[in-house]
């Protein structure tokens, strides 16, 4: 059974497709952009703190599917420049402290609304 997931605590969808979709035990969570949920609009500033706003409202779809950081298995972070990678990976890292999930980093020639990161990922339940 395929059940989409949705949640108020992350930006609404901004296509045709999920925040989340939970199937066979897993849940498999769409790319987040760092838009803030209140005002669907972009977060500003440098990778890092675009990279926090990713990241919670990651946590956010999560928990209110019944998972958290800690169920993550895979994660896939898009980079529109790769110099940001430290940067990034120094906020990724508080959040995935014990065990952290599997993980591919790419740089991309460009991402939605033209943010710094994305990141999407994919939960055992």
């Amino acid at each position: 059974m395929i059940e989409p997931i949705s949640s108020g605590r992350a930006p609404e969808a901004i296509g045709p497709y999920s925040q989340a979709i939970k199937a066979n035990g897993f849940l498999f969570l769409s790319g987040q952009i760092p838009l803030d949920p209140n005002s669907q609009q972009v977060v500003e500033g440098d990778v890092a703190r675009q990279t926090e706003r990713v990241l919670n409202n990651l946590k956010g779809i999560l928990e209110d599917a019944g998972a958290s950081l800690h169920h993550v298995v895979k994660t896939t972070v898009f980079l529109r420049d790769m110099n940001d990678f430290s940067a990034m990976n120094e906020v990724y890292g508080r959040y995935f402290r014990l065990a952290p999930p599997a993980r591919s980093t790419v740089e991309v020639s460009r991402l939605p609304r033209d943010v710094r990161v994305e990141i999407d990922l994919i939960a055992a339940l």
